[in-house]
């Protein structure tokens, strides 16, 4: 079946969209590649901006159960078997890209997996999306039981956060973006365990929400403080200061908590909203 059919064979505007958008970044990456502006760096670059599209797609994906529930759109997850597919997709390239840089030297490879751990734990995190990807049919579902799919799927969380330590060591000095990543990750994560502790069905109340939000931008900052008190032995306080004040640019902290009250209002207006079965009602 094509991937944007639905299940009853029909094509699905939502799933045609996300497949034709997912094409998108590795496009201009390769567009961007051939025309030379990537800077003096460019496969280097090239490495580092497919990288980037991997660990956003996996957090994509691990948004769409607390987006399908906030939001009330069960349709979304039509797609997220298929966002996860492509971020499989991207770590290969991203993988196939460094091993071009390397002059397909395999021995270097493998040595410099071995013997670097953010490599070894961006290869550990390529691997587990390989399983996820090859694991991912409707066959290999009824093949090994939806428990143990389910179990293994779980590592997805996992892979998460060893793919934020991968980019967070890699990056070095620039610790802006995988501050925020490792933000939002909380905040996905801390849904998961939220919605588990509160035993909820369907959706977290709009307040949980909202609490959740200020808890993950909370962290971040938390986090940020701890990073550079302990690498630099900058003064904790003066690192929160910074998140009241634009003087350095919008903090990754504020930036999380930004997301989340984003996420918090869209979920406030989809409850005041009339579901199509209220308007159907209304109507007869």
């Amino acid at each position: 079946m094509y991937p944007w059919k639905d299940y009853s064979g029909r094509t699905s505007p939502l799933k045609l969209v996300v497949f034709v958008a997912l094409f998108g970044p590795a496009l201009w990456v390769a567009l961007a590649l051939s025309m030379g502006w990537l800077g003096a760096r460019p496969l280097n670059e090239a490495i580092h901006q497919i990288g980037l599209w991997t660990i956003r797609l996996i957090f994509v994906a691990l948004a769409v159960t607390p987006a399908r529930q906030v939001l009330q759109w069960s349709r979304l997850l039509l797609v997220r078997r298929m966002i996860g597919v492509a971020a499989f997709a991207y770590a290969l390239a991203h993988f196939s890209l460094y091993v071009v840089d390397q002059a397909f030297d395999l021995t270097k490879v493998a040595t410099e997996i071995a013997l670097r751990i953010y490599l070894t734990i961006g290869f550990v995190a390529l691997l587990g999306l390989a399983a996820l990807a090859a694991t991912s049919t409707d066959g290999m579902i009824r093949r090994m039981g939806s428990r143990n799919w389910l179990r293994l799927h779980r590592a997805v969380y996992v892979i998460g956060v060893l793919a934020v330590v991968h980019y967070s060591m890699q990056s070095k000095l620039e610790q802006w973006e995988p501050t925020i990543m490792a933000g939002l990750l909380a905040w996905l994560l801390l849904y998961r365990l939220l919605h588990r502790w509160l035993a909820v069905r369907q959706r977290l109340a709009v307040q949980w929400v909202a609490a959740l939000s200020v808890a993950a931008g909370a962290l971040t900052a938390l986090g940020e403080a701890l990073y550079f008190q302990i690498a630099y032995g900058a003064p904790p306080m003066r690192v929160l200061a910074a998140n009241g004040s634009l003087d350095l640019g919008v903090r990754p902290a504020v930036i999380v908590l930004g997301f989340g009250l984003v996420v918090t209002l869209a979920g406030a207006l989809r409850m005041w909203m009339p579901s199509r079965g209220k308007l159907r009602a209304r109507a007869a």
